[in-house]
């Protein structure tokens, strides 16, 4: 996430314009699950863009979806729910955090069309949290008949579906951004999402969009946790959604991202012919599958020795071994020029590991004037 591409003008007028008009009800405490006028744009808002069905009432704002997770967590238990089913690869961060608030994680595989709903039906869990639009870190959009077998799973199982859309508003394939998976199953399926992409993580903006029967109970146990989240913020955002602000931003920005995921596209080509970057084109990170014969975790040591980070695929993995090699790249932070460098960098440490084994590639190495600067970098996300 580029933090320089916040907002700064059009938030300071946001709350320039929401502290003129503030009364009692925005300076007192907000209600638990958010004030109307957030919780009302957050409806419509989502409802234009990503086809979620659902109202103010069921709408609750949290601090990121770390807070809105853990609500779940304490709420399922109460629907007679101890296992949470998560996806393979995965972030690992989410599965220790899921243990810590008392529920049993549950690794399901992924494939090409996203989570094997096969697999998740065997593992006896009856909630499942699914990134389907664009799933982290493998980069599968979940395909439409996966989607219809785990809306069916859930209703078999009378179950519950997290869907995380974690990087919703950086669509750049040719094919349309397909619609929640939340507009299929209002009843079955919790929508999350967050500003941490689209604005900065610092703001700790969250919201879950939750079945009506879900609401009260969401609410009652938010309730017990704190006071509910900054009312000045949240009227701040409100502003930034109904002003058309956010939509003109989101523009400006995807612009940015696109040219940065083509950048490293075309890196890829150029000097990892051999790799291949997996799943839809979208969000802030790539997943390049490597050449069977590449040792991911000397690779990746081998990468930082050049001053370019990035992560290996086994790191996401729950057992680890089970894919072939990979690295999960993110490109937001990196110049263009950056972006080319350190895949040249990578490549020089592809070429390196295969010279050790005497081996060397079919093709001689593409040389060009980035020889890999110690400044450039590549962040995993």
């Amino acid at each position: 996430m580029n933090v320089t591409n916040f907002p700064r003008i059009e938030w300071l007028a946001c709350y320039r314009t929401v502290l003129a008009a503030a009364g009692r009800d925005e300076l007192d405490y907000p209600p638990v699950a958010g004030l109307p006028a957030l919780c009302d744009a957050l409806a419509g808002y989502l409802g234009r863009v990503r086809g979620v069905r659902g109202s103010a009432e069921t709408v609750m704002v949290t601090a990121g979806f770390a807070q809105g997770l853990s609500l779940l967590c304490e709420a399922l238990p109460k629907l007679g729910i101890r296992k949470l089913a998560i996806e393979d690869p995965g972030h690992n961060g989410q599965r220790r955090f899921i243990e810590e608030c008392g529920m049993h994680s549950v690794p399901v595989r992924v494939d090409r069309e996203g989570v094997d709903v096969a697999h998740l039906a065997a593992t006896g869990a009856r909630a499942v949290l699914v990134t389907p639009a664009h799933q982290y870190p493998t980069g599968v959009t979940m395909s439409a008949q996966r989607r219809r077998a785990l809306i069916r799973w859930a209703q078999d199982v009378d179950g519950l579906i997290i869907e995380d859309d974690y990087d919703g508003e950086f669509w750049f394939d040719r094919r349309s951004r397909p619609s929640a998976l939340q507009g299929m199953a209002p009843d079955q399926v919790v929508y999350a999402g967050t500003a941490s992409k689209t604005l900065v993580p610092g703001l700790r903006l969250g919201w879950l969009v939750i079945p009506p029967h879900l609401a009260a109970m969401l609410s009652r146990i938010r309730s017990r946790h704190d006071l509910g989240s900054d009312g000045i913020t949240q009227c701040a955002f409100a502003e930034l959604i109904t002003s058309g602000m956010l939509d003109r931003h989101l523009r400006r920005v995807r612009s940015r991202y696109r040219s940065r995921r083509e950048a490293f596209t075309q890196a890829v080509e150029l000097h990892l012919p051999q790799a291949r970057v997996t799943g839809s084109s979208a969000g802030l990170h790539a997943y390049l599958q490597l050449p069977p014969d590449i040792n991911e975790s000397a690779l990746v040591e081998a990468a930082l020795a050049r001053s370019v980070l990035v992560h290996g695929g086994s790191r996401y993995q729950f057992a680890p071994g089970e894919r072939p090699p990979a690295l999960v790249v993110g490109y937001s932070t990196l110049p263009l020029a950056g972006i080319s460098e350190s895949m040249y960098a990578i490549r020089d440490a592809v070429d390196e590991q295969r010279a050790a084994r005497g081996r060397s590639l079919s093709a001689p190495p593409t040389r060009s004037r980035a020889k890999g600067r110690a400044d450039a970098r590549i962040c995993a996300v």
